[in-house]
């Protein structure tokens, strides 16, 4: 009777071990590979469109808090367009102002101050400081 009993065991063993091994077998497969893949970029995507509307309702309540704190509901006054000049648009944007220089009237005008050159280092040999060498001649080791 123990035979029989650990012959059927083994079976038992033999068929829960196949059934495994075939399960592992088909999730392996290229298509079932993809499928799983393909599955997990559209759950990931829906993660990332559900964060990106956490963030933008929390910015939105974020600046409604801001305005109450402020006082800014309604209340700010926007300048006409036309009151914004040119050159104060410049100024906000951070680009440089220039100014006519004038002249008396029969005299050329002045000349421009010379414009400041961005490059810091010498670009021909003749612009190259000339450097002593030490004393010996060279750096390098005679052999």
């Amino acid at each position: 009777m123990a035979r029989i009993f650990w012959m059927a065991v083994g079976a038992g063993a033999a068929v829960w071990a196949m059934n495994k091994a075939n399960d592992a077998v088909q999730r392996l497969t290229p298509d079932s590979l993809s499928g799983t893949a393909a599955r997990g970029a559209l759950h990931l995507g829906d993660l990332a469109k559900q964060f990106a509307q956490d963030v933008r309702s929390g910015m939105a309540e974020r600046e409604e808090q801001l305005k109450d704190d402020l006082g800014l509901h309604g209340t700010a006054v926007a300048e006409p367009r036309s009151a914004v000049t040119r050159s104060t648009r410049r100024v906000l944007r951070g680009e440089p102002q220039y100014r006519a220089i004038s002249a008396a009237p029969g005299r050329p005008a002045a000349a421009l101050p010379p414009a400041r050159s961005a490059r810091t280092t010498p670009q021909t040999i003749e612009e190259t400081p000339r450097r002593a060498l030490p004393r010996g001649g060279t750096n390098r080791k005679d052999h």
